[in-house]
Order: C-alpha cells, then structure tokens, then sequence
C-alpha cells in the first residue's frame, strides 16, 4: 500500500516516525511551508520535514492546495492512502477523493468531542478524566468523518498538555499503525459519528489562559495545566503579568486572588472555594522558576490580590 503523508508539527512528526519505522512504503510527504520564527525571523523547516529527512523521504510543500494545487503530483505519486495528522489545512474534496482508500486523519481526542484545533489543551481545561486518539476517515467537515479505531487513556491530576501530547503523540504512532494494517486486511468497520454528541475545541489564545480567580479551585488547577506549556496561565501582580507554570490544590478561604502566605511549597492563593499553592511562576522580568526561590531576592506581597 503506497502510502502519502500529510502533516507540519511534532505531533504529526511522531506519526511520520512511526510510518518510517513500520517499513511501510511512504511515496511522498507533503508539510506546510517553511515559515521565520525566532528573534532572527530565519525560515525554519517544519518538524515534519525535518523527520522526512532522516528517512530521505520526498517532501512538498505547496503554498495552497485549492484549484488542483497538486492535482499533478498526485497522479505522479499515485498513492493508494493519504495520512494526515495535524496538517493545518483544510483537504479539497479532490484530495481526499483521490486515493483508492481515501484520506484517514489522526486525531487527538475521543471524536466526536473535541473536534478542532487544540484538543489536548481544551481536554484538560475543561477537567475530562480520559481522553485518546482517533484515527477516522477524512470528509469535507471539521473532523467529522467516520470513527476507524480509537485508543483511550486516562489523564493525570497534574498531567501537563505538554507531557499528555507527548503521550498522545506516540499512541497515535501506535493506533496509525495498527489501523493501517487493518484497513489492508479489510477489517476496518467505520462508525458514523453522532453530531448530537460533538463539541468543538478551539484555536488557544492569551485571553483564554487568565485567571479568574473567584472560579473553583479545580478550574483553576485545571486551566494552569491545560495552558502549560504555551501559552501558561497568567494573572497580574502589581499590574504585571505573573504566568502561573504548576500549582497544586491549598486548603483555606479568603478573598479570591489574595496572597494568602509564602513558604517552601510555594504561595497560597485564595480561588472561589478555597485556595492554590503557586509551586513553580514565571514573574515579571524573570525567568521560570520556584517562587521560594524567587522570593530570596525580591519581595512578594502577602495580602496582595491577584488580577487586580
């Protein structure tokens, strides 16, 4: 089975390096273009592409795929099955309709919930005990295409989205595999998703990382998390933006945002129905690290309130 990948970030590089591994014949790998990061704004290859380097693989990297972009390099590629993980683009109909097997999509979230852009984060945020990866046929909507496999896992109380999508990344690797071989043996069953059941996880943005401090203390716990490790939950001290990296749940009751007191664990701040210990921040001006540490050469009000 000729196989086409499709994808651009590290997510998706995992499942490339899972394909690479299998001995699977990969015809060609398609990553977004290079685009400038850093201070420099130098061109920096996607992660994708950097994973289909070590394997010598063809890359693409169309700037559009609309009015048969790459109508031509299909028909030279002529693959029987493309894969696509976190891609960043939405697929034209004659893409996904190309392939003999079609287009399958790997997915970080037990569909049809968290259908979207940022499913790891959002699943975190919003406190679910379990979460996974779905490897689903591709059509024209946002991921609501029929169910193949899915791979369950549950989520740690203090599971950063950085280390769930590290996870994720790898039982993607995993399930693509195994759904691959599935499908060659034509074992796979699709199952409709239930559209009544979906919920939509959105693009992360700075404004959705702010505290608000009068909520439960699990929301709060839950956000910082969630946003760990970009774009970090904040909070102002002093008119200052204060990213809050891990937290843990603090027993006690006061004014929501008030510094309650500052020891080894860190510092105690009131929520909604009670309080947080603030183990590890980044303040104004500094780097992250402990706030005990933090607070050796700079003074950190107690009774000061947060976001105010």
């Amino acid at each position: 089975m000729k196989i086409l990948f499709m994808g651009t970030p590290d997510f998706a590089a995992k499942s490339l390096e899972y394909l690479a591994n299998s001995g699977m014949d990969i015809v060609g790998v398609i990553s977004q273009p290079d685009r400038p990061k850093g201070r420099g704004h130098k061109l920096q290859p996607t992660d994708v592409k950097v994973e289909a380097a070590k394997h010598n693989y063809s890359v693409y990297q169309p700037e559009t795929l609309k009015n048969g972009a790459i109508a031509e390099l299909l028909d030279e590629l002529s693959p029987d099955i493309i894969v696509v993980a976190a891609y960043g683009k939405i697929l034209p109909e004659y893409v996904i309709n190309y392939p003999k097997y079609g287009c399958i999509n790997v997915h970080a979230s037990i569909l049809p919930k968290y259908r979207g852009a940022a499913p790891i984060q959002w699943a975190i945020i919003n406190g679910e005990k379990e979460t996974g990866v779905t490897i689903m046929q591709m059509s024209k909507g946002l991921d609501t295409g029929d169910i193949l496999t899915v791979s369950k896992t549950p989520i740690g109380e203090y599971e950063t989205a950085e280390e769930l999508f590290s996870r994720l990344a790898d039982l993607g690797g995993e399930l693509l595999i195994k759904t691959l071989k599935m499908i060659e043996r034509g074992e796979v069953e699709p199952i409709k998703q239930d559209d009544s059941l979906s919920t939509y996880a959105k693009m992360i943005g700075k404004e959705d990382a702010k505290i608000d401090w009068t909520m439960p203390t699990q929301k709060i716990i839950n956000l910082i998390y969630g946003m760990n490790s970009w774009p970090l939950a904040w909070t102002l001290y002093k008119g200052e933006v204060l990213k809050i990296v891990t937290a843990y749940k603090s027993d006690g009751s006061g004014t929501p945002g008030q510094i309650a007191e500052l020891n080894k664990s860190g510092l105690k701040v009131y929520t909604g129905d009670g309080a947080i210990c603030i183990d590890v921040a980044q303040f104004f001006g500094s780097k992250k690290m402990k706030v005990y540490d933090y607070a050796r050469g700079h003074s950190v009000e107690i009774g000061t309130v947060l976001g105010a």
